[in-house]
């Protein structure tokens, strides 16, 4: 049996280990593919006074996975960058009852073709990325994330 890690599970460790909310919240990778990032995190650690998902944790999750989309495909690509946020919008459309995950893409128009000629151009570029966190129903969400994410090539 291999012991090897993939590229997302080490992004998630590396979270943990270097972001102490995230370690709270016991945010773990839920899935991921070359087009998203999904993470969940149990409800009990995340919990607010009504016996729901606190709104901090809701939007800290939709965060964590939009920045760790975008750091993947960073470090996928081998850039060494910093990334942060640099502005986003979040939406809470309904309570969240169980452990709830974020799924991060790509937003609407956005590209990593365009993302990366700008870093390699310049240093630096930014990518905006949609973020939900899925509902009862599954065309409904309860919580989206719109942010950009700005990256900065440290060498």
């Amino acid at each position: 049996m291999s012991n090897t890690t993939s590229p997302a599970q080490d992004l998630v460790a590396f979270i943990r280990d270097s972001i102490p909310l995230a370690h709270a919240m016991d945010l773990h990778l839920h899935s991921h593919d070359q087009d998203h990032l999904a993470v969940i995190a149990p409800l009990p650690p995340n919990i607010n006074d009504k016996g729901c998902a606190f709104g901090g944790s809701l939007v800290s999750l939709m965060t964590l996975s939009g920045w760790g989309l975008v750091e993947l495909e960073l470090r996928r690509r081998g850039f060494d960058c910093d990334v942060f946020v640099a502005e986003s919008t979040v939406h809470y459309l309904a309570p969240v009852w169980e452990d709830f995950l974020s799924e991060a893409r790509l937003g609407h128009g956005a590209s990593w073709d365009a993302f990366f000629h700008t870093l390699n151009t310049r240093g630096r570029a930014r990518i905006e990325v949609a973020c939900r966190v899925p509902g009862e129903h599954p065309d409904k969400p309860a919580a989206t994330l719109s942010a950009r994410f700005v990256a900065k090539r440290r060498d």
